[in-house]
């Protein structure tokens, strides 16, 4: 074979070969659409939202579980309260409805891993009331609203001190109080002299469309055994200072509207005072 024959082949084979490594070595393509979707919004849930999970047998625990985890736009006026009273939906549920929007004024609980805040030093309570701890671990008073107390039929005593116990029926006007606080919330009861903290009761309130209602017995619930009818949730308060008892509302005695009902209001049909709060869920 010649030399110009062996050249020629050669030249063949480079230009044959070189578009191969190229295209072999180009990048590749984007693949055409996105690659990571993100993931999907949770569905906000509304009246109808409930009303379907109520219908559909699941337990209060687990709706009030979505309520809490999801977003949600309730209707919650008098005639949409009915409604869905109408349509099987509990009160606690109606309750953590309500609950789901409002500003929650204390923290979460912390982790284990989180410091707990400074207790706030007891010298900052000066004054007959009753207290409950902000975020910051200060003392804030709570509330007052007027209450309309009427006493039922003479009970046995059971308590010290000679408390005479008898049925008590309260009733506020509106349906929840202006401070919603986040459990566990520490509360805190500043008493007048020769006062016992077992003279105290504290009460979840009965919600209607436009009040709040409460049955109780004289006498305080502390140191008292409350009936099935009753509205009375038992605490067991430490006393921390002279005429001062501190206790805490933890998650298990779970949402509503609640009230401290302090003594010397057995029978005040013009209107009495009660300190009110709402535990939000």
């Amino acid at each position: 074979m010649s030399l110009l024959r062996i050249r020629l082949a050669i030249s063949l084979l480079f230009f044959a070969v070189i578009p191969c490594l190229a295209q072999s070595t180009e990048p590749p393509q984007p693949v055409e659409g996105p690659i990571n979707s993100k993931p999907a919004q949770p569905k906000t849930l509304t009246n109808a939202s409930i009303i379907r999970m109520a219908g559909a047998g699941l337990s209060d625990e687990l709706i009030i579980q979505a309520i809490t985890a999801q977003p949600g736009q309730y209707t919650t006026d008098a005639d949409s309260l009915v409604d869905l009273k109408d349509a099987g939906v509990s009160e606690r549920v109606i309750t953590a409805m309500i609950n789901k929007g409002r500003k929650r004024l204390t923290p979460e609980a912390a982790s284990a891993a989180d410091d707990p805040p400074p207790s706030a030093p007891i010298s900052e309570v000066s004054e007959i009331g009753a207290y409950y701890k902000d975020r910051n671990g200060t003392w804030q008073p709570l509330q007052t609203e007027v209450v309309h107390i009427k006493s039922g039929g003479w009970l046995k005593s059971t308590a010290t001190h000679g408390i005479i116990k008898q049925d008590r029926n309260g009733h506020l006007n509106g349906r929840e109080s202006k401070l919603p606080l986040q459990a566990p919330v520490e509360i805190l009861i500043y008493a007048a002299p020769s006062v016992d903290i077992a003279e105290y009761d504290f009460l979840r309130f009965r919600i209607h469309s436009d009040n709040r209602e409460f049955r109780s017995l004289t006498g305080g619930v502390f140191h008292s055994t409350s009936g099935a009818e009753r509205d009375e949730v038992p605490i067991h308060p430490e006393k921390i200072g002279t005429r001062t008892w501190r206790f805490t509302v933890d998650r298990s005695v779970g949402g509503g509207e609640f009230g401290i009902l302090p003594p010397g209001t057995g029978n005040v049909t013009n209107g009495g005072k009660i300190y009110t709060f709402a535990i939000t869920e």
